[in-house]
């Protein structure tokens, strides 16, 4: 999952942004109005983090200009806590939550977990994949409930085929989603995640299909049917 943290409180940002990857997401962080408007303009993000009292350009107008550009993004907006005005205007422009500063961090990181999910067309803690279980809360995968021993690459890996289960991904989409700017990761570090996370859940029966020169697709994992009617013998001639 990727973040874009809009909060031009350097001390703020830079709490925020440690907090946020500590518990796996990829955050990127900008400061004013102006950079988060160009940043929501040419890359996808799955949650903005936006500060309504931003420099250059006010956090209402960065949304107001997000929704016209007919974009679903979930958005959290921040606003100090006598600003009622500003957190309705912000509602009525598309927010899906708000929090009122000082916040605590735990609210905070509960209410981006909430939002991630929705955006990810989820309302479940839990995504299930056959004998695969992930928890988004506590960021663990299971398969026939025995843990998986999956680095925080591979988790993040996961959470975005999961999300996209039978549907292709390309190896640009894995990188928008898992990488935060100024990270050097190829193409062929993604192969390798993906090699990775494949020996780990096939023992299970959840395969990662490559589709050559597009991407990887986690394939449906289809129950096997509950089994008919036992038929009785046919009776023996004579």
């Amino acid at each position: 999952m990727r973040i874009l943290l809009a909060e031009d409180d350097s001390v703020l940002a830079d709490g925020l942004t440690r907090s946020l990857r500590q518990s796996g997401y990829a955050t990127d962080c900008v400061r004013n109005g102006e950079e988060a408007d160009a940043a929501l303009s040419v890359q996808d993000f799955d949650l903005l983090i936006l500060d309504l009292g931003l420099p250059k350009m006010s956090g209402l107008e960065v949304l107001r200009r997000l929704r016209a550009r007919n974009s679903m993004l979930p958005v959290l907006i921040l606003t100090a806590a006598d600003s009622v005005e500003q957190r309705v205007k912000g509602l009525d422009l598309g927010a899906d939550d708000y929090m009122a500063k000082p916040f605590a961090l735990s609210e905070l990181e509960a209410r981006v977990r909430a939002l991630t999910r929705r955006g990810a067309g989820g309302g479940s803690a839990l995504i299930k994949h056959g004998p695969l279980v992930y928890d988004q809360v506590g960021r663990s995968a299971y398969i026939n409930e025995q843990m998986l021993d999956l680095s925080a690459r591979e988790l993040g890996l996961l959470e975005v085929l999961l999300q996209r289960s039978g549907r292709l991904v390309s190896k640009e989409q894995l990188v928008d989603h898992l990488c935060e700017w100024g990270e050097e990761v190829s193409y062929n570090a993604i192969e390798v995640y993906v090699h990775r996370l494949r020996k780990k859940i096939e023992v299970g029966g959840v395969r990662i299909v490559t589709v050559r020169g597009l991407g990887y697709c986690l394939e449906k994992f289809l129950e096997a049917p509950p089994p008919g009617p036992t038929m009785p013998p046919a009776p023996s001639a004579g």
